[in-house]
């Protein structure tokens, strides 16, 4: 067993993996930060931040499961984009309003 530093959104995690599975790993804390860092969610709560990553690549893999249709147009996509960030928040608020109740 390893354990593997992964950089997201200007904080450190350290993660056990499979001894080999460093690499990719590695990589795919690279996706997560460059999701939070696009989300602009970077210095967030930790679990805010992780949420706007998780949230996003689920969409992402959601529409790529279902994506028998054309691409989208930039407006399509300013629009989903606007409905994530929405749906975000919201979590995020109700994340952080269970946390200040506990």
């Amino acid at each position: 067993m390893s354990n593997v530093t992964l950089s997201i959104g200007g904080r450190s995690f350290t993660v056990a993996c499979a001894d080999g599975e460093e690499t990719h790993v590695g990589h795919l804390g690279t996706l997560i930060d460059a999701k939070v860092t696009a989300a602009g969610a970077a210095g967030q709560t930790e679990a805010r931040m992780l949420l706007y990553a998780a949230l996003l690549l689920a969409d992402e893999v959601h529409d790529l499961k279902g994506s028998a249709s054309p691409a989208a147009s930039p407006a399509e996509m300013q629009e989903r984009l606007a409905r994530i960030a929405a749906r975000i928040e919201n979590l995020a608020d109700l994340l952080e309003g269970s946390a200040t109740n506990a």
